[in-house]
């Protein structure tokens, strides 16, 4: 099969065109004939630099993956072949990820396709959906009226988190950057906040009366911590999906505090089904028309990763970036 596959770590010219061996189902595994992947900045940064994980980095790499089912392995229950599928399951810790005609799969880490979706829509959302569900339901719990800040209402995992908190019944405000202005206002937010006009004491006058926010989402993370940190109530909650340097507003506001790391299950082999039982509910929701991935106008196939890498660095992107076989 041919494979998108890189040697070494650097540059978008490192990735180059190879044969690799088609692979083969193995018990509790499939063979996926990839359709589409997408790209998330943990693609870039484990192309680019050296991380934890980058000792045991495997040839091909991208996580997301929709495709069709091609082969089933032994004790795999709930698919068959010719079934669409979408899931998380590669690119990292060895596996191989979704650069390539087809890809091994851990079945517990994938999920039927949302039916109302394309193949480049469903490849859209397995690391964003599964981050946001992470960070609201499991560790934050929102609940029917809370007043809910999430920061980055355009980003990839932004938009989808602004539309689970609503799914969730919560009050949502949202940080927002004006040149995105139009598509901020397509996600259901009951507010919205343009970060680089109105300060953190502005919003939570207008939107929590002073108190603060009961849970805080902060897709951005870096610097703009402390501004969630300020954001949040007095023994309210704060997520992120970045380490944080400076812990002391956690002290003082006796915050919770939640680090959502979604690579886990695949850097640690623990807690796969997770990940298929969260995409079968976001299918769910997909088909129910609650929640709709938005997708950057680009049109990159897996062969051409190396320019879909440079667009998301670019910052011109308005949406998940996709490429398709």
């Amino acid at each position: 099969m041919k494979a998108m596959i890189i040697k070494e770590i650097g540059s978008t010219e490192v990735f180059q065109l190879a044969e690799k061996a088609k692979p083969v189902a193995k018990a509790g595994h499939m063979v996926v004939e990839v359709k589409a992947t997408s790209v998330n900045p943990i693609d870039t940064m484990l192309r680019s630099i050296e991380l934890p994980w980058s000792a045991n980095l495997p040839e091909i790499l991208h996580g997301d993956v929709a495709g069709i089912v091609c082969e089933v392995g032994e004790g795999v229950t709930g698919f068959n072949v010719g079934d669409e599928v979408y899931g998380m399951a590669g690119g990292i810790n060895g596996v191989d990820g979704a650069l390539a005609e087809f890809m091994l799969v851990d079945a517990l880490l994938m999920a039927n396709k949302p039916k109302t979706l394309t193949m480049k829509q469903a490849a859209a959302l397995p690391l964003v959906a599964i981050t946001s569900y992470e960070a609201l339901v499991e560790k934050m719990n929102v609940q029917q009226g809370d007043k809910v800040l999430i920061h980055g209402a355009t980003g990839g995992v932004g938009h989808i988190a602004v539309q689970l908190a609503k799914v969730l019944g919560a009050n949502v405000t949202s940080t927002y950057s004006s040149a995105n202005e139009v598509l901020a206002k397509t996600l259901g937010a009951d507010n919205l906040v343009d970060y680089k006009t109105e300060s953190v004491a502005d919003y939570v006058r207008a939107y929590t009366d002073g108190i603060g926010f009961d849970k805080v989402f902060d897709t951005v993370a870096g610097d703009n911590i402390e501004k969630s940190f300020e954001a949040a109530k007095l023994n309210g909650h704060v997520a992120t999906i970045l380490p944080i340097a400076d812990p002391l507003q956690i002290a003082l506001k006796s915050l919770s505090f939640h680090s959502v790391l979604v690579l886990i299950p695949l850097c640690h082999g623990i807690n796969h089904a997770s990940h298929g039982r969260i995409l079968t509910e976001i299918a769910t929701l997909v088909d129910a028309g609650k929640i709709t991935p938005i997708i950057d106008e680009s049109d990159f196939s897996i062969w051409e990763v190396a320019k879909a890498h440079d667009h998301l660095a670019s910052g011109k992107a308005l949406g998940k970036i996709t490429l398709t076989v």
